[in-house]
């Protein structure tokens, strides 16, 4: 931080009409340490804080109660609106959170939490402020984290001399509202992205037919064929990545340059060019693994992604050694319809025994060959294919709109706080 940025009294981004300095109170100037315990089980539900999921009864947190009422006496009783500081530290909380209670109803929290009740200032604009990185320099400075790997020490009384930025109310207020209203937008993303989810998981099971069937339970009302029954060998080549001395070192790689795919950039739907290695074309020239052509499946063979897969949307590029290629004969078996059954529970039922019980999370090119693929006719594959990518490209427009709004606010936090 710079001296300029130390001596700074204004956010960097503020609304119009606010151009007053902002002043700094001690935490224990707008806040006070709850210290009320519960009696007589006055109280009978345990609360928890998590980074992620903000208070959360614990219950829900860890699918049951991890104490029971007779331990509850002496917990401190948290009422709606209070905050709650946990020590344990995570990646994504490095101090411990800090989170308000929203459930609407009181409960009671472990004395292993510091709870703490505010006055005189916005709960909104403190809770947001609790989600910037700005107060941890202040815990880092008067706390310590090596006396227990997974929790931060910090005395009670010295949290709360914590130093809060304090702009007027009427700012706090604007501010509070403005990134509640983030908040929502953020949930309306993440809602919309879980229900396509969840109807393309019912929609695979659905337009695909079960063991034992011929026609799936749903289909285009233009098709009325049974669907016939192949091995996938029959309708498809299978190509190894490079297993040669020629495979890429971790310095091998350049900024630039021919995609080398691995596991982890296989997306839903097709290959996330954001995450691709890159090779020089020197060495891919030396690689003696095969060629992707656009339309190919990748498929992960073996390894922590066992069973991703995508479709190339590139010509060029070479694959990892974990990774197969599997290019469709187009007149029998196309990429896009393919690639949504790799995804289906058929394909998930072959995957299992093949692996045949094993704990091993790797398959054998020679037993994918063996697969019982059930197909219809051309026509109906192009159109299944159409529709559910079309429904993967939404779930990826939706998922990156939650990103983008998830970094907006981000970046937000970080210039609208000191």
């Amino acid at each position: 931080m710079s001296d300029s940025d130390k001596k700074r009294k204004v956010p960097k981004l503020r609304f119009p009409g606010f151009t007053d300095e902002w002043e700094q109170r001690k935490l224990n100037e707008v806040a006070d340490k709850v210290t009320e315990k519960n009696k007589n089980n006055e109280f009978s539900e345990p609360f928890t804080n998590s980074a992620e999921q903000g208070i959360i009864s614990q219950k829900d947190y860890f699918d049951r109660e991890i104490v029971n009422n007779e331990n509850l006496n002496g917990y401190y009783i948290v009422r709606n609106d209070d905050f709650i500081y946990n020590p344990r530290i995570s990646v994504t909380a490095p101090v411990g959170p800090i989170n308000r209670n929203r459930l609407g109803r009181n409960g009671v929290m472990s004395p292993l939490y510091t709870v703490f009740r505010t006055h005189g200032v916005d709960n909104l604009y403190l809770e947001f402020y609790f989600k910037t990185t700005s107060w941890h320099q202040f815990m880092k400075l008067n706390g310590d984290s090596g006396a227990r790997f997974d929790r931060f020490t910090i005395s009670s009384t010295q949290f709360m001399e914590m130093s809060i930025p304090y702009p007027m109310i009427e700012e706090q207020k604007k501010m509070g509202e403005f990134f509640e209203q983030l908040d929502h937008l953020i949930t309306l993303h993440q809602r919309k992205s879980e229900h396509l989810q969840k109807l393309k998981k019912s929609l695979l099971q659905k337009m695909f037919p079960k063991n034992g069937e011929k026609v799936p339970e749903l289909r285009f009302p233009e098709f009325d064929n049974t669907w016939e029954q192949r091995k996938l060998g029959e309708l498809c080549e299978f190509m190894n990545g490079d297993r040669s001395n020629n495979y890429p070192s971790p310095g091998e790689f350049v900024e630039r340059g021919i995609p080398f795919v691995g596991s982890d950039s296989l997306g839903e739907y097709s290959v996330n060019l954001e995450k691709v290695r890159y090779i020089s074309k020197q060495k891919y020239v030396l690689m003696n693994g095969f060629k992707i052509k656009s339309g190919d499946i990748l498929y992960t063979l073996r390894g922590a992604g066992f069973g991703k897969n995508s479709i190339a949307n590139f010509d060029n590029g070479t694959v990892a050694s974990s990774l197969v290629g599997i290019r469709c004969n187009s007149k029998l078996l196309l990429s896009d319809f393919f690639v949504q059954w790799l995804k289906s529970k058929s394909a998930e039922d072959e995957k299992n025994k093949a692996v045949n019980g094993s704990t091993a999370q790797n398959i054998s090119v020679n037993d994918m060959m063996k697969y019982s693929v059930i197909v219809p006719s051309i026509k109906e594959q192009l159109h299944v294919g159409m529709y559910l990518r079309n429904l993967d490209h939404l779930i990826t427009l939706h998922q990156r709109k939650l990103e983008h709004v998830k970094e907006l606010k981000k970046g937000l936090l970080q210039q609208m706080f000191i």
